[in-house]
């Protein structure tokens, strides 16, 4: 079985839960859209909201290039609470792993995501972001590869 989160376009729903020091479990939902242009370019536009919760929705906009038979990949991210992020991916035969690093950050943010393959068209994340050598916040979600409509 060949990757199809991020290899392929498509648009995913995301639905789990969002955790930070000393706090409980929130329910966290959205989607990611992957669009790819012909030169291995991709991007990721990716929203999360808090249902029920008066917290600031979170944006992603990754752009990376993968190139042609490699297992690689960086990436340059626009994320809404930690700013310019620059990144790498790799890709397993079982899962996806990205690190990433808040650029000229004096807090030291950096982050990582695991996506692993259950099915095609289901991936479990889990990641978390760091300041320094401290966990601040953790993410866990399933990944759902909406259908589709032709």
């Amino acid at each position: 079985m060949a990757h199809t989160f991020l290899l392929e376009p498509g648009r995913w729903l995301i639905q789990g839960n969002w955790l930070e020091r000393n706090g409980m479990p929130i329910s966290i939902k959205g989607m990611t859209l992957v669009a790819w242009n012909r030169d291995n370019w991709f991007t990721m536009a990716t929203k999360l909201i808090f249902p029920g919760s008066d917290r600031p929705d979170i944006s992603l906009q990754y752009k990376g290039r993968l190139h042609e038979g490699e297992r690689q990949y960086t990436f340059l991210l626009q994320h809404s609470l930690l700013g310019q992020v620059e990144g790498e991916g790799w890709m397993g035969l079982e899962a996806i792993i990205q690190r990433y690093w808040v650029m000229s950050d004096r807090q030291r943010r950096s982050g990582f995501e695991t996506m692993h393959r259950i099915a095609d068209d289901t991936y479990y994340l889990s990641s978390g972001i760091m300041a320094g050598h401290s966990l601040i916040s953790t993410m866990e979600a399933r990944l759902k590869l909406q259908p589709t409509n032709n």
